[in-house]
């Protein structure tokens, strides 16, 4: 080992010590996150002022940021089906009827999708105001096939755009071998499974008393067990974010943020009206954003970090239902359906911009009604079965008969982009959260009795 990498990785080693000291102190957990992202950008700009951009050293020593950072986003996602499915089972389960389900599933879910069509909206008019021009890239576009693309490497196959039979892909036929994956659709599957067996839970308890409540037990037991994992995990989130944030600031690539600077200018914008939208939306149900964003920032940092929406999920619920009085059952399902459908950063934002920029190598008119109506349809709809990610602009620009070649074009400022994305798309999830508690007025009701493991205790 040499001596400027054994150098890195002793003041890292340090940087994590000091950060542990923190456990002697009475700061809450969003003090420390707070404290790791700072530390992260601190070290990462070090490092970059130090070594460069392209340096060997810097290459030697992303694998061992990668153990910290990327280990807490693997221990993340570990839990995630696991607490998804046992969430969603307790939730249901402790409901007095099955007939709340629907509702609180459609408000949720409603929620999202309005918020998606707004950000795809936003994008459109945004990028038709700054009318930023890409005529250097348009020539290539007439000659890409978008079914080519995956990264700079791999392609993938078309995707089916077979509504039926997507969703009757939904279905799990295996739900257990399900648990290993960490997927949009592995996280709808489980859903549909971990409903259906707390409908079951909800019919035993209505035909056996004695069962129902042995089942009760059982589920609540396993509630209990799994949050307090979830809970030692949560409490390593200072030291992932540090690691993440350190390498996000190592790895960025500034000459390509400049080169873009229009795109990203746009993007920027459009994350800050969404999160404006948003705290419009909870003002209009009778919630402070004041409040709300001054308790959900440590789960935007996280998803900011780790750019995964699935693995910010636990600390999401825990900040729903211990900060923000959001019933468990709710917060589970907005979460849970957040991950996976109506991202207003991922699957709203993202392909408006991109089709605002494309469209004029085809002649169409970004700022004719019907096509922005059919553009936000398009999108809203394709977001309940895709998910976000490179293959959501993909899918919506090949439907609307566009090119997708700035989907490769756009890769070198895209990591940076995609953690804004991330953080509003999470956003989006527990504002939906919120307004459905609020619209249902289960808002700071206290919990059912035997229900306190609803909550993290963070230790």
């Amino acid at each position: 080992m040499n001596l400027p990498l054994l150098f890195n990785l002793l003041a890292f080693l340090a940087l994590l010590f000091g950060l542990a000291q923190t456990r002697h102190t009475n700061w809450s957990l969003p003090k420390k996150v707070l404290l790791g992202l700072a530390l992260g950008v601190a070290f990462g700009l070090v490092l970059r002022r130090i070594y460069g951009t392209e340096s060997s050293v810097l290459k030697a020593t992303s694998p061992w940021l990668n153990l910290v950072g990327d280990g807490y986003v693997e221990l993340l996602q570990m839990i995630t089906l696991p607490l998804i499915f046992v969430s969603i089972l307790h939730a249901i389960a402790r409901l007095r009827t099955a007939r709340s389900l629907p509702l609180i599933s459609v408000l949720s879910i409603g929620t999202l999708l309005l918020t998606t069509a707004i950000a795809a909206l936003i994008g459109i008019l945004l990028t038709n105001f700054v009318s930023f021009a890409i005529e250097a890239w348009t020539p290539s576009a007439q000659l890409f096939d978008p079914f080519q693309f995956n990264d700079k490497s791999q392609a993938f196959e078309s995707p089916d755009l077979n509504i039926p039979d997507t969703l009757l892909s939904l279905i799990p036929s295996n739900p257990v071998g399900e648990l290993p994956e960490a997927k949009s659709s592995s996280i709808i599957g489980m859903i549909i499974f971990a409903v259906f067996v707390g409908l079951a839970a909800l019919r035993l308890g209505n035909e056996d008393a004695k069962k129902g409540r042995r089942a009760l037990w059982a589920i609540d037991t396993l509630q209990a067990w799994l949050i307090r994992l979830v809970g030692v995990i949560i409490n390593l989130a200072p030291y992932g974010v540090l690691a993440l944030m350190t390498k996000a600031v190592v790895n960025a690539n500034l000459q390509d943020l400049i080169g873009l600077g229009s795109y990203v200018f746009v993007t920027c914008l459009g994350l800050m009206l969404m999160f404006l939208i948003h705290a419009i939306i909870l003002a209009a149900v009778g919630v402070s954003p004041l409040h709300f964003f001054r308790n959900v920032w440590p789960v935007l940092t996280l998803a900011f970090s780790s750019s995964s929406s699935m693995a910010s999920i636990p600390l999401n619920i825990d900040v729903q239902t211990r900060h923000l009085r959001v019933p468990h059952s709710i917060a589970s399902l907005s979460a849970s359906f957040g991950a996976t459908l109506g991202q207003s950063g991922c699957s709203g934002l993202y392909p408006a911009i991109l089709a605002v920029l494309v469209a004029p190598s085809i002649g169409i008119d970004t700022l004719d009604p019907q096509w922005i109506a059919a553009f936000i349809g398009v999108v809203t709809l394709t977001s309940l079965t895709v998910g976000g990610g490179a293959l959501m602009p993909i899918v919506v620009l090949t439907v609307m008969g566009m090119p997708a070649v700035l989907v490769v074009l756009l890769i070198p400022v895209e990591p940076l982009l995609a953690m804004g994305r991330t953080a509003l798309s999470v956003n989006g999830s527990m504002t939906a959260g919120v307004v459905t508690s609020q619209l249902l007025k289960d808002t700071d009701k206290p919990m059912p009795a035997g229900d306190e493991s609803a909550t993290l205790s963070h230790t």
